[in-house]
């Protein structure tokens, strides 16, 4: 039997182009005097996004703990989305690393405005914290992949200019919003000052993202990275993964999206599941029967051939991706229809 992993986009492997590009790759030390591929993969993913520059990193995480160093000051406040990645899943960084403090604003839907941003800034007083910064998430995962419209990020950036406050943009899925909306990558990304990429998940790599920035952060970006471990030497071996990722897997995410419809649409009417209407490429399907929990119902599904991962209590995860196809999804349907009956 085989497995279907819908746990993440994150659990590709590699095709056998991506391989052959890495492994053909011109590297040199990153971290001495450059890896030319790895410039390369800088230069294309800041002209993607419409900013000056940008820097590889080997994880998301450390992109984003890089972009909110660059953005904020210790004993300030970050507003940020309550179920935001920032808030939830990676370990407290912002407040370990940067000495900031998070301020989450809570939504209905997960999608932070400009106005719920307004209101969340403190009246100036010398008893309260001051804000430093925003930060966003496009797509939001623990919202199932939603889409942050253009206009609404253009409405927090004008409220972040006005009131002085820096702005980044965690976009590790922003590729899928792109897709979903035909909206170019430089208009999702406008106001940010930095913007966080990833390759690893809906562009099929092993590893890597990227920050953009303003070229004269660059600098002190390189800094941030370094203290957090970040440089490596020949990087391009990653580098050039993403580059054949950008050329070749770029354009074919619309297919994860509709995959991720139909998975939806194939347990719409099963009496033991609500699954979400997903924009992109993640479905949240909510276990409707008491006696159902996500505990009990995972090592089952896993037992059929089918993994999802737990998003609360009473709520799994699907994520489709460029290992599963139109047949795998039908299949996974079928098998959480049958095990939940």
């Amino acid at each position: 039997m085989t497995v279907i992993d819908l746990r993440s986009d994150t659990v590709t492997k590699p095709s056998t182009a991506m391989r052959r590009a890495i492994a053909e790759a011109v590297v040199g030390d990153d971290v001495l005097d450059g890896d030319p591929t790895t410039r390369r993969l800088e230069q294309r993913v800041a002209e993607l996004l419409g900013k000056e520059d940008a820097l590889f990193f080997p994880s998301g995480t450390q992109a984003n703990q890089t972009g909110i160093a660059l953005q904020t000051r210790p004993g300030t406040e970050l507003i940020l989305e309550a179920n935001a990645h920032l808030v939830h899943y990676e370990l407290a960084g912002v407040a370990a690393l940067s000495g900031a403090q998070i301020r989450p604003v809570a939504t209905p839907d997960g999608l932070l405005t400009g106005e719920l941003v307004r209101a969340a800034l403190r009246p100036a007083s010398p008893h309260v914290p001051r804000a430093t910064a925003v930060a966003v998430e496009n797509t939001h995962n623990a919202a199932g992949g939603k889409v942050m419209p253009p206009d609404v990020m253009a409405g927090i950036a004008t409220v972040a200019t006005q009131a002085g406050l820096a702005l980044h943009l965690d976009g590790a899925r922003l590729w899928n919003a792109a897709a979903a909306t035909g909206v170019p990558l430089t208009r999702l990304a406008a106001g940010a000052g930095t913007v966080m990429v990833s390759f690893s998940k809906g562009l099929g790599c092993p590893a890597g993202s990227c920050l953009a920035f303003r070229a004269a952060d660059r600098a002190l970006a390189w800094e941030v990275r370094k203290r957090l471990g970040g440089g490596m030497r020949q990087s391009g071996i990653l580098a050039a993964a993403a580059l054949y990722a950008l050329d070749h897997h770029l354009a074919r995410l619309e297919e994860d999206h509709e995959h991720a419809k139909l998975f939806a649409e194939r347990l719409s009417d099963c009496p033991a599941v609500r699954p979400s209407e997903p924009q992109t490429n993640i479905v949240m399907i909510d276990l409707v029967r008491e006696h159902d929990t996500a505990d009990a119902v995972l090592p089952k599904l896993a037992q059929a051939g089918v993994l999802l991962v737990p998003f609360g209590p009473r709520r799994l995860r699907a994520v489709t991706h460029l290992d599963v196809g139109r047949a795998d999804v039908e299949r996974a349907a079928s098998v959480v229809r049958r095990v939940l009956g």
